[in-house]
């Protein structure tokens, strides 16, 4: 047996730790650290709710936007608050885009590099290259000028030892399978994305004034003016312009990410077989189709177990728990207690071991995320699970989709279960959205026309309108997955604040039961061919997306001083 210690795990946003104990040339059990701290939760007791976004969504620098519309959420259903139709509308833009922008980002610049050998790029022909490009797709970048282009720049950044994103990698693997010519294909693709994706995200630029951290959040709807006659509000210049952006969204998507993703899953079909996971799968459901509480949502919610597609469960968000016993954390109750969200503590308790160290103890505690259950089942949440759901409850779109992707790699519905499912639901959801994002920009123009122009529920934002004691829920299914914020408020004041986000769904430890975590249930049966360069592991892993700064922050654990920040 060979204890595997992958740490820092990269291409993620955080600080995650994978050991894994590897027998015969699979994982035979694997253990999710985070080691980070994240103390939000208690910065935000005894202060303004109406202020809690802008705290939350400091939580990321990569979910950009995920936390201020969960936190406003949350202190909406707690003071009773009703954003108006405008608003709605412009929240869903604004994650939409969040969405088809973190996805894209995703497949080339943090888990393709699992799949494509740079190295191997090298001995590419440009003009097969460009005969391959052409066969999956009409994207007008594909002649072989433009690949040798591509080349000789790779082979420049090798030359001088100036490799950047693609200086740390297992290249060379025998894990990597795709052929010369896919590999620059890949590489060219990622360097375009590049591109693409700062252009396509100044759609928040235009809506919140920025990206990272949108500045036009407000408790009861959006900061957001917007008016056909004024030069200072969304009109129909900057109508159009968003326009501009989705339809360019749409085409790269569809002639570049997805064409892709295709080509290169049709050399790894045995990634369909590994992955799977705890097999349960929970979704809060998002994108608001009307207006009120009830109002239907465009991706629907609901609980799948056991991998049972017949049968998708109504959510009970009041199910939901988390546990401690392997945690850094400690209950008033004990550890052993799942606990529920609005009673949730944030009590830190550290118990070692002290760093550096070369192995947890995993016996005990050994991470600083919690471990959250519902009706005390680890489930899965993200991409996948929000296809799953879609899927088996009967969305059209959704349903022609997966089907499409199925058959083209010839493949039953069982390997969405795994870390190709995981892939391929993230560029499904991609189109999904990007086709749906221009619908609700009509509807947006629709009501400047009729002169509907509120953007925001003013009845509420008096705290002496409010119940002196109220609690209230926020749920935002966020790129990696399923995210709650929970609010308890009392004269005016925070006095409780909880998130649990999607990489603590996916990441947390085990829990009283001893029932692994999403990752750590995924990585068992796991191939590695060379326990030194666990690609593999890296495969599975970052088929999540992993996000620990959602989950933690950071903290040393003797108390000294990490960083002193200075503005002059």
């Amino acid at each position: 047996m060979t204890h595997v210690v992958v740490d820092p795990v990269t291409r993620i946003e955080g600080h995650l730790r994978i050991e894994a104990e590897v027998d015969g040339g699979e994982v035979r059990d694997a253990w999710s650290s985070s080691t980070m701290f994240r103390g939000v939760e208690i910065i935000l007791k005894g202060r303004d709710p109406r202020d809690a976004w802008a705290f939350t969504q400091r939580i990321c620098g990569v979910c950009t936007t995920v936390h201020a519309i969960t936190s406003i959420r949350a202190v909406e259903d707690a003071i009773g608050a009703q954003p108006p139709p405008n608003a709605r509308l412009l929240r869903n833009l604004i994650m939409a885009s969040q969405m088809v922008q973190d996805h894209v980002i995703h497949f080339y610049h943090l888990h393709a590099l699992d799949w494509v050998d740079i190295t191997g790029a090298l001995s590419a022909d440009p003009v097969a290259t460009s005969s391959l490009a052409e066969s999956i797709s009409d994207w007008p970048l594909s002649s072989p000028n433009y690949f040798r282009g591509v080349k000789e720049r790779l082979a420049q950044f090798v030359e001088r030892g100036q490799l950047g994103p693609f200086g740390n990698a297992y290249w060379g693997h025998s894990a990597y399978r795709l052929p010369p010519e896919a590999n620059l294909l890949a590489v060219a693709h990622y360097l375009e994305a590049l591109d693409w994706q700062r252009e396509f995200i100044r759609i928040h630029a235009i809506l919140g004034g920025k990206n990272p951290h949108l500045q036009s959040f407000v408790v009861g709807g959006m900061a957001t003016p917007v008016d056909p006659d004024k030069q200072a509000s969304i009109n129909l210049t900057t109508v159009n312009a968003m326009r501009k952006l989705i339809q360019e969204a749409r085409q790269f998507v569809e002639k570049v990410y997805l064409p892709d993703l295709l080509a290169v899953a049709s050399f790894y079909k045995d990634w369909a077989g590994y992955g799977a996971g705890v097999g349960n799968y929970l979704v809060y459901g998002e994108y608001p189709e009307g207006d009120g509480p009830n109002a239907p949502l465009y991706l629907p919610s609901g609980v799948i177990r056991g991998q049972d597609l017949a049968n998708v469960e109504a959510l009970d968000t009041a199910k939901i728990t988390e546990y401690v016993t392997h945690s850094w954390y400690e209950y008033g109750a004990g550890d052993d207690v799942g606990v529920h969200p609005f009673e949730g503590e944030t009590n830190p308790n550290y118990t070692g071991p002290e760093p550096p160290y070369e192995r947890l103890h995993t016996d005990g505690k050994y991470s600083w995320l919690k471990s959250p259950r519902y009706d005390n089942l680890p489930m899965e949440v993200g991409p996948l699970a929000r296809m799953l759901v879609a899927y088996a409850s009967g969305h059209p779109r959704v349903q022609e989709l997966v089907n499409g992707a199925l058959g083209h790699l010839g493949v039953g519905a069982e390997a969405l279960f795994s870390t190709l499912g995981r892939v391929a639901a993230r560029g499904i959801e991609t189109q999904v959205l990007g086709e749906k994002m221009e619908g609700w920009l009509d509807e947006l123009a629709d009501n400047m026309g009729r002169g509907e122009l509120a953007i925001a529920d003013n009845s509420k934002w008096d705290p002496e309108s409010w119940p002196a004691d109220c609690t209230g829920a926020g749920f935002h299914e966020a790129p990696r997955g399923a995210l709650g914020h929970w609010v308890h408020i009392q004269n005016g004041e925070i006095t409780n604040y909880q998130c649990v986000v999607p990489s603590t769904w996916n990441a947390g430890p085990r829990d009283a039961m001893g029932q692994p975590g999403p990752y750590e249930q995924a990585l068992i049966g796991n191939p590695v061919a060379d326990p030194e360069q666990p690609l593999e592991i890296l495969r599975t892993v970052h088929s999540f997306d992993p996000c620990m700064a959602c989950g933690v922050h950071v903290l040393d654990a003797r108390g000294q001083e990490v960083v002193k920040v200075k503005v002059s």
